[in-house]
């Protein structure tokens, strides 16, 4: 009887220890971290409607969110090299589910500032231990699963919860709860799977605010920081503004499809990543920039037509751009980092991305009462093209002085 016990208990455990399930656990749960901080997008003009929230505290609620995230990065960010990936997930689902209480008995603008800073660093704690899981299981194909399971959350979270606003009863309420009943799900799941990183001593003295960069990826980092600004800068419009620009532009009401065009933009990045596998890092960045400026461009256009097909055919452009980059960059950067060096390097990569995605629309969130909307919408996308313009050619200058020195290397 006991013999028998034993080996009942241990089987859900050997299957968990299994590499394809541990990665598809690690995925679907770091895809959940990305739609819970998505989900809330739909959901904005309801809580305009209920609380009476004007759009500089619609953008104070956005920037909780963030600025949480990026806390959560600076300080715990490199936290799982020390004490492994798995008691750094369990935490951060724990938060992730009390974010998602707050939520649902959310009455206030106040009480959506501290659901959302909760959520901020519950999602700031996990991105770079999840992603670093995911590496340590998978090396080689590690950067496109964490690219892809990023805009795979990103899609399901904005364009689920727009869903049920539109279609559900009670969607202030019914959203959290699948989410929070997913958070549980994984937290069992994960507290039976085995640990994929060796631990070592050092893990409260990484809890220092710091920014955790291998030596020998840091030029590279830097040479690529202007397309990442300028693609996370673009994401963070559409995250916090994008649905009252189309609400605006074309007088559409309906939730869905201000979360159509939003998750037009995660849709396509999901579809470009897994469409240029095979193609080099560096070619795709250099297809990538002007993918998104252009996307940019048409999406602008839509705004002035009132037409939402051209604002959701630019969008999908933008998408295929952003996505492109995203994994470029990945490919590119993360092979540089040792097994110990993962978490913070991408903990550090994550924090350059956020400070864009939320630095440029708060500031556009107290614009919009001055310029109005449309215009803020203008100059934002005219900032993302030169922005985007200015990477191109920093890359292409950077590429031909490589090559100089490469021919003069050669040179008798």
């Amino acid at each position: 009887m006991t013999t028998r016990t034993t080996c009942h208990r241990q089987e859900p455990r050997a299957s968990l220890a299994n590499p394809a399930t541990m990665i598809v656990v690690a995925m679907i749960t770091a895809m959940t971290f990305s739609a819970s901080g998505a989900a809330p997008t739909p959901l904005y003009q309801l809580y305009q409607e209920h609380f009476g929230l004007t759009p500089a505290l619609v953008t104070i609620i956005f920037a909780a969110y963030v600025l949480c995230l990026l806390l959560a990065l600076l300080t715990t960010g490199a936290l799982s090299d020390y004490v492994g990936r798995r008691p750094i997930v369990l935490g951060a689902l724990m938060l992730n589910i009390i974010a998602m209480v707050l939520f649902i008995t959310a009455g206030s603008g106040a009480a959506l500032i501290a659901a959302r800073a909760v959520q901020g660093f519950a999602t700031g704690v996990a991105t770079a231990a999840l992603g670093a899981a995911i590496l340590d299981v998978d090396q080689r194909r590690g950067p496109v699963l964490n690219s892809v399971t990023v805009f795979a959350g990103l899609t399901v979270g904005t364009l689920g919860a727009a869903t049920l606003v539109t279609f559900a009863p009670d969607p202030a309420q019914l959203v959290y709860v699948v989410l929070l009943t997913l958070s549980g799900i994984e937290a069992l799941l994960i507290w039976h799977m085995p640990e994929t990183a060796q631990t070592k001593p050092g893990a409260l003295t990484s809890l220092r605010p710091q920014v955790s960069i291998p030596i020998q990826a840091r030029q590279t980092l830097a040479q690529l920081t202007p397309v990442t600004f300028s693609s996370w800068a673009l994401s963070g419009f559409y995250f916090s503004l994008m649905p009252a620009l189309v609400r605006a532009a074309t007088g559409a009401t309906l939730p869905i499809v201000g979360g159509l065009v939003v998750a037009a933009l995660t849709f396509s990045s999901v579809i470009a990543i897994l469409s240029l596998l095979t193609v080099p890092a560096d070619r795709v960045l250099l297809g990538a920039i002007p993918a998104l400026a252009l996307g940019v461009a048409i999406t602008l256009g839509g705004v002035h037509a009132q037409f939402v097909a051209v604002m959701l055919l630019g969008t999908m452009v933008s998408g295929v751009g952003f996505g492109a980059v995203f994994s470029g960059t990945l490919r590119t950067v993360l092979p540089l980092a040792q097994a110990d060096e993962r978490a913070g390097l991408l903990s550090a990569f994550y924090l350059e991305g956020y400070l864009a995605f939320s630095l440029p629309a708060v500031l556009t969130g107290f614009l919009v009462p001055i310029v109005g909307l449309p215009l803020a919408a203008d100059v934002y996308g005219a900032a993302v093209i030169l922005m985007a313009v200015a990477s191109l050619v920093a890359i292409g200058v950077s590429r031909a002085r490589a090559s100089r020195v490469g021919q003069a290397g050669r040179s008798p």
